[in-house]
């Protein structure tokens, strides 16, 4: 007989599998991006609230995964969830995320952060940024993560993330870096560019991957 804690473990490894967080899984399932929050878990009261059958059908649609392949997630003994080269890294929800999450030089600190598995890329200290919320743009979308690489070098034509000692965030690609401005052209190109004073930006940080 399948628990509780099995079932949610099977759909934490199926999002975990495919790259995504339970909200991203859900979304490319066409659910509400909460369905699987670890929030909505156990009720108020304390007592365990599962997932609806017609939303594992969803995911394992969604994912191209047959039943089998999802009992085999949630089967103890599983012995590989990653592969070799996954690696931790901090993930934090865009609509939690502000100026507290980071330190002065733009790496995380111990705000809010949640750890994920991750395909191994080269900045051991990259962060992973959640897309929950409908983006100024059509460019990232709910369910959408942005992997920030926050000690590698940002150079012209890079995608980037800048924020503003006023704590505001930008998402673009760097068009012109000088000493007293940065230009920066959001991603959904119908925009105009955008200049912004270096002496307001806290840090700017080159964006490595985003995907959903």
């Amino acid at each position: 007989m399948l628990t509780h804690e099995q079932i949610w473990r099977g759909v934490d490894r199926l999002a975990l599998h495919n790259a995504l967080t339970p909200s991203g899984l859900a979304k490319r399932a066409g659910l509400d991006p909460t369905t699987f929050n670890k929030s909505k878990r156990i009720t108020h009261e304390g007592k365990q609230r599962w997932p609806s059958t017609e939303s594992i059908s969803k995911i394992l649609e969604a994912t191209q995964t047959t039943f089998v392949d999802f009992v085999g997630l949630i089967d103890q003994d599983t012995a590989v969830t990653t592969s070799p080269g996954d690696m931790r890294l901090k993930s934090i929800r865009l609509s939690a995320l502000s100026e507290k999450n980071f330190d002065s030089a733009g790496f995380p600190n111990s705000h809010d952060w949640e750890d994920i598995e991750f395909p191994q890329i080269e900045d051991s200290h990259s962060y992973v940024i959640e897309i929950d919320k409908s983006s100024k743009n059509s460019f990232l979308r709910s369910g959408d993560l942005v992997v920030v690489a926050p000690s590698s070098s940002v150079r012209r034509h890079d995608r980037v993330l800048a924020f503003t000692s006023e704590g505001s965030m930008h998402f673009g690609v760097l068009k012109k870096k000088t000493a007293s401005q940065i230009t920066i052209q959001p991603f959904d190109n119908t925009s105009n560019d955008y200049t912004i004073s270096t002496a307001t930006v806290s840090w700017i940080s080159r964006i490595v991957w985003i995907g959903g």
